[in-house]
């Protein structure tokens, strides 16, 4: 029987197996569940739903592009992105190269706030200097995706105009994070949720 977890993934964890200078989402699971594999990846510094499981087929339906899974994304960044540059989020930017053009997306505006605001989500190695300009505008945001290119959240905020310092995923396909977990915390899918969460992939 297949075995599916999500786990609500924590800053400051590599997706990896294993890492010589920083802990891996494997360090937050019980050994019964070290031989889970990841389904996609996460960055160091992005929070949110990461899926494992032992079943090989599940990465194929949910990670080929031509599957089309939609993975949303909540995001905080630097400056004050307004609707046109949300606009230009989900027409499509380049991604540092003219044959390197991310898919179409979808991007939600959901409001602004400042630095000091959301002081606890600043980069500590940057906080103090940050904070010297405290009321400088910061922008929080939804963008939904359908690849899954290294840094492609970051990199679509940035030809925007914005610079994302907080990331967190909130949903894949049809399953979103279980708000019950903490960060690091985990559980096993019921069969109703891998259903949905592989429903239209193929």
């Amino acid at each position: 029987m297949r075995r599916v977890i999500m786990l609500n993934k924590p800053k400051g964890y590599l997706s990896a197996r294993s890492d010589r200078f920083f802990p891996t989402v494997m360090d937050l699971l019980p050994p019964e569940l070290q031989d889970l594999h990841l389904v996609g990846r996460l960055d160091l510094d992005t929070e949110g739903l990461l899926l494992l499981t032992d079943d090989g087929m599940l990465d194929r339906a949910l990670l080929l592009p031509e599957r089309g899974v939609e993975k949303l994304y909540y995001f905080y960044a630097f400056g004050r992105l307004d609707e046109a540059a949300f606009a230009k989020m989900e027409g499509g930017v380049m991604l540092g190269s003219r044959d390197n053009v991310s898919l179409p997306s979808r991007a939600r505006l959901e409001g602004y706030t400042t630095i000091g605001a959301c002081e606890a989500l600043l980069p500590p190695k940057e906080h103090d200097h940050l904070m010297k300009n405290a009321g400088r505008p910061v922008t929080r945001g939804y963008l939904a995706i359908r690849e899954g290119r290294k840094h492609e959240v970051k990199l679509i905020v940035k030809a925007a105009g914005g610079h994302v310092f907080y990331l967190k995923r909130l949903s894949i396909g049809g399953l979103t994070l279980d708000d019950r977990l903490l960060p690091g915390q985990w559980r096993y899918l019921r069969d109703e949720e891998i259903e949905l969460l592989t429903k239209g992939t193929g």
